[in-house]
């Protein structure tokens, strides 16, 4: 009778199923990690961000952020309140930069009243906040 041989084989289907079952796990946990944070649109001559400024953040609903010098950030429900609460955080020195950084889905209309009310303020150096190409 003759010898049965073993064979010398390594099974990959179970590592294919396992490959399978992370790369779902990972295509569903990827986008959740993703809040807050604002798609600047690009520009090819973005320039370096001053040292010391207030940033205006517009999300795609139109919910507005203010973050002062320091990065602390305040909520604010509507232009007229971020009036206030800019008027409130405004240096003596009117040089200080106030950044605008709007989502790029966000409406064009969220952008030009903010930029309005804070031009209302007389702050003298205002500037749209992209990002590089």
């Amino acid at each position: 009778m003759r010898q049965r041989r073993l064979k010398n084989e390594i099974n990959v289907v179970p590592y294919i199923d396992v490959m399978l079952v992370l790369l779902v796990i990972f295509m569903v946990t990827t986008p959740m990690m993703q809040t807050g944070s604002v798609e600047l649109p690009s520009a090819g001559t973005a320039p370096s961000k001053p040292d010391k400024f207030l940033k205006v953040q517009i999300e795609k609903d139109g919910t507005l952020s203010i973050f002062d010098i320091k990065g602390k950030e305040t909520k604010a429900k509507n232009p007229k309140e971020l009036k206030n609460l800019l008027s409130s955080m405004k240096d003596t020195n009117e040089k200080t930069p106030v950044l605008i950084a709007g989502d790029k889905e966000t409406q064009y209309k969220n952008i030009i009243e903010v930029l309005d009310e804070v031009k209302k303020l007389h702050f003298q150096r205002v500037a749209l906040e992209t990002s590089a190409k």
